[in-house]
């Protein structure tokens, strides 16, 4: 089984599309209700934050194996200012936006695997993978 997709992001309609797509995916590779819900939020997330703080980047889906196991990797790419204190932006209730400050403390909760690189001026990168569980979801 070969997935991978990517969406520009660059309206809040391309949100949604990123959403639909990442859920369809998970679907596919026997991910059940619960992890759906969790990998469609995560990517929502990411995607806003690059519309929110970048304008535009890309949301990019791929199935993923490692050690038997399969898994869904999300990444999000922008090329926007970067994150001035990384330690800061995941901490819980911090947000630059006035939201709700669960952005990438709840990504990072949310999925098995969490990684974050960003240069000031350049952009920001966000990795995250869910693991397929045997049979649960």
């Amino acid at each position: 089984m070969d997935y991978q997709s990517s969406i520009k992001i660059v309206s809040e309609s391309d949100i949604v599309k990123a959403r639909q797509l990442g859920r369809n995916i998970a679907k596919k590779l026997g991910f059940g209700t619960v992890d759906q819900t969790r990998i469609t939020t995560v990517i929502s997330e990411l995607a806003r934050n690059i519309y929110l703080y970048a304008g535009t980047g890309e949301i990019h889906i791929e199935l993923v194996s490692a050690l038997g196991k399969q898994g869904l990797k999300v990444m999000a790419q922008d090329h926007g200012p970067g994150i001035q204190d990384i330690r800061r932006a995941i901490e819980d209730g911090y947000s630059t936006s006035g939201g709700l400050g669960a952005g990438l403390p709840g990504v990072k909760r949310l999925m098995d695997e969490f990684d974050l690189t960003t240069t000031i001026g350049k952009g920001t990168t966000v990795v995250v993978v869910k693991w397929l569980r045997g049979g649960f979801g």
